[in-house]
């Protein structure tokens, strides 16, 4: 029996190789052009990272606002000053009375002696003190409440028949709490604005692309090359714009952070605290690159819907 010499035709690509293979294409097209005009690549990329970098560091500046006004607790304190004639042994059961409260977090007791003593120490003012006699200080409780509303224990407390004086500093806390939701809409505005602006940057400069192959791109719809195979470049185009501006705009905001971490950090300690300047973390960074590959997508997008509107055959 003869062997069977007939060739077979080769098999067809799949359809979804051909979509890989248009893809790969279209991606590696754009880089090239845009590494084929490189100053008018930077300069765009330039553009969109500092429009990108000020909303991003705003927001930064508002979330690390946020967490150390959170981490204050002395702004959360209230402080009950006893009448004269409550010794410790009443002022011990007071503040085990408030610490089971619902609305209590926790109380600190302090004796005349233990305030008397830190005044002292605090003051230098050791032998005028001394000149006075008798202990004039009295009982102090701090009590810290739970949760945000601390309107309902304040009152409780003023009501006390042992209480003198209840001080409760919250008026800057509501202030500041107002100052920072208002500096959070501030920054979702700009976000907002120069958002729009980096679309538009990303759009004229397509746009430019565009009519600079004005010619090329009506030979291929002569040919009858779809409205995706023509826009799929310049898609990318606005994806490699979008990634370098995200890339510039985090490393703006990383050089910021660095700048500034060893001042705060003195200027932390100088108060006593270890507040230290939070960034961005992998993840955040992440949906930063997402985003603005997005918005370099969407110019890209939007401008060249525009024109192939416009350039379409019309049929006879």
């Amino acid at each position: 029996m003869s062997a069977d010499t007939t060739a077979r035709p080769a098999a067809a690509p799949s359809r979804l190789r051909v979509w890989f293979d248009q893809h790969l294409h279209g991606l590696a097209f754009s880089l090239g052009r845009a590494l084929r005009k490189p100053w008018a690549t930077l300069l765009t990329i330039a553009v969109m990272g500092l429009a990108l970098a000020l909303p991003l560091g705003l927001s930064i500046v508002m979330d690390n606002l946020r967490h150390f006004a959170g981490s204050v607790q002395q702004s959360r304190e209230i402080n009950l000053f006893l009448k004269a004639d409550v010794d410790a042994a009443a002022a011990e059961r007071i503040a085990g009375t408030l610490r089971g409260r619902g609305d209590v977090a926790s109380v600190e007791l302090r004796t005349p002696e233990q305030a008397l003593a830190g005044f002292r120490e605090s003051s230098g003012l050791g032998e005028a003190l001394d000149a006075l006699g008798d202990n004039p200080l009295p009982s102090l409780l701090i009590v810290v409440p739970r949760g945000d509303d601390d309107a309902g224990l304040v009152a409780a407390l003023e009501a006390l028949p042992q209480a003198d004086q209840v001080h409760h500093d919250a008026i800057w806390r509501k202030r500041l709490d107002s100052w920072l939701r208002f500096g959070e809409r501030v920054v979702q505005v700009l976000s907002l604005l120069l958002g729009l602006g980096a679309v538009l940057v990303v759009g004229n400069t397509v746009r430019l692309d565009i009519q600079s192959r004005r010619e090329e791109i009506g030979v291929l719809q002569l040919l009858g090359a779809s409205d995706g195979f023509i826009r799929r470049p310049f898609l990318y185009l606005g994806v490699w714009y979008g990634l370098g501006a995200g890339l510039l705009a985090l490393g703006l905001i990383a050089a910021a952070g660095w700048a500034l971490r060893e001042p705060l950090a003195a200027l932390s300690a100088s108060y006593g605290s270890q507040f230290a300047l939070k960034g961005l973390d992998a993840l955040h960074s992440g949906m930063v690159l997402l985003g603005t590959v997005l918005l370099g997508w969407l110019g890209a997008r939007v401008v060249t819907g525009h024109f192939l509107r416009q350039t379409r055959p019309t049929e006879t």
